[in-house]
């Protein structure tokens, strides 16, 4: 007899060297996207080829700017074609998203980019991203994802992180049969058991620290990340949070019973 299903890891990366920290420290898969402090943006072809070559599985976000998820046609044409893109260079899946002005599920467009994704010859994972957290009623959003073909969904249940959103997590899972609700927003390790005793399918972290600066002259602010030198750096993938977070899917594994 076959035990529970136990949860998938997905990390969030910026990088090859982020998704070989994931690889080599227990992740099942990767999320790939560029400007991680500004919740995520579309990467190039050539990173998400140089990703993919690590050898995990590689989501890849389709977000053609920051802001809100409201996006005129212009913006999803190029959204679409950034979906081909990034499959063409290797991607085994796409995290898109779109909403209306009113914070309805923009359903046309997300059908749409999941079209874009099927146009592939081979199978593809289309992920609707957090903007089903910005919507006027995540878990009536989460119930219309099954109608739309959709694998998965990524959501902290609308809260500021998902650990305070338990709740609506575990209501999001009964209304979107066969979607995958995936808990993520400021998820730590130690939030793990009870996004699992929620009954979620995966649980994604960007376990993320910032790198230390490498400049060796004067600083300057170059953009509205620029507040001050410490803070004008980027981020890393911290492998003592990726091996934390997948030795608390493995002790669950080892209890084979809801924490």
């Amino acid at each position: 007899m076959s035990g529970p299903v136990v949860p998938a890891l997905e990390i969030a990366v910026t990088s090859p060297a982020g998704a070989r920290v994931a690889r080599d420290n227990g992740a099942d898969r990767v999320e790939l996207c560029t400007g991680l402090e500004l919740g995520g943006l579309t990467p190039s072809a050539a990173l998400v080829e140089a990703v993919a070559a690590v050898g995990l599985p590689v989501q890849v976000l389709v977000r053609c700017r920051p802001g809100d998820f409201v996006h005129d046609a212009e913006e999803i044409a190029l959204m679409a074609a950034e979906v081909r893109s990034v499959i063409a260079s290797g991607a085994c899946g796409v995290v898109v998203g779109a909403l209306s002005a009113d914070g309805g599920l923009d359903t046309e467009a997300v059908m749409r980019l999941a079209a874009a994704a099927r146009d592939a010859d081979r199978p593809v994972e289309v992920t609707l991203h957090r903007a089903i957290d910005l919507s006027a009623d995540p878990v009536a959003t989460a119930a219309l994802l099954p109608a739309l073909g959709l694998t998965r969904v990524l959501t902290s249940g609308g809260a500021p992180a998902a650990g305070q959103g338990l709740e609506r997590l575990a209501a999001m899972v009964e209304a979107a049969p066969g979607v995958q609700v995936m808990a993520g927003g400021g998820v730590r390790p130690s939030d793990i058991p009870a996004l699992t005793a929620a009954g979620v399918a995966a649980v994604h972290l960007s376990a993320k620290r910032r790198a230390e600066p490498r400049r060796g002259a004067a600083w300057v602010p170059l953009g509205a990340a620029g507040a001050s030198a410490d803070e004008d750096t980027h981020f890393v993938t911290d492998p003592a949070v990726v091996a934390e977070a997948s030795r608390m899917l493995a002790a669950r594994t080892a209890v084979r019973q809801p924490w």
